[in-house]
């Protein structure tokens, strides 16, 4: 079974950029193959404000909106991300959608696209490293890196130089990563089955 990555748009506000640069992103994940890729966009799933009254690492859910993310994250291998910086930090809205699940999330690997102002978005991607840290993501090392001025000049994206190499270092090491991920997960189901 081939690997599933997810792209995942981390911006849900009108008139964000983030859109184009998925769009470029996914269509260049699947050009450059190794996994099937999909776009998760976050705006397109209405999670609103956490409002699980449990703790998410007992997957004991009381709304629907909850258990649909949760099958749909628990249903890919790795994750790419795409995301902005909002004041040295990344938006409120992925927060939101990464606390939503534990257990979904553990075990696999991340790549990050960043983007914003002159640090591309540098700040986010750190501040989103902790993060999937604590949720038992392994993020990789390579990380395009997208300065909104230059590639923003006509008001339509346009990738930098060596932008398609920087995206293609990172998607290997997390088909990489994921593939590996995978052999963990499922001895953590066996032992869990066998005991």
């Amino acid at each position: 079974m081939p690997l599933r990555i997810a792209l995942i748009l981390g911006s849900t506000r009108p008139g964000r950029r983030g859109d184009q640069i998925a769009a470029w992103a996914l269509e260049a994940a699947r050009a450059h193959g190794g996994a099937d890729y999909e776009l998760i966009d976050l705006a397109d799933h209405g999670l609103g404000n956490l409002n699980e009254p449990g703790n998410p690492n007992f997957q004991q859910y009381q709304h629907d909106h909850t258990r649909a993310w949760g099958a749909l994250i628990d249903s890919y291998d790795g994750y790419v991300f795409v995301v902005p910086e909002y004041n040295h930090s990344y938006p409120g809205a992925l927060k939101n959608a990464l606390d939503y699940v534990y257990r979904e999330w553990n075990d696999k690997a991340a790549g990050i696209i960043s983007y914003g102002g002159w640090v591309a978005g540098a700040r986010a991607a750190e501040a989103l490293r902790l993060v999937l840290a604590e949720l038992q993501v392994a993020t990789v090392r390579a990380q395009p890196t997208i300065s909104t001025h230059p590639s923003f000049h006509t008001g339509t994206f346009v990738p930098q130089e060596g932008l398609d190499t920087a995206l293609g270092d990172m998607l290997d090491q997390v088909i990489a990563w994921s593939g590996a991920l995978r052999g963990v997960r499922r001895t953590k189901t066996q032992t869990a089955t066998a005991a």
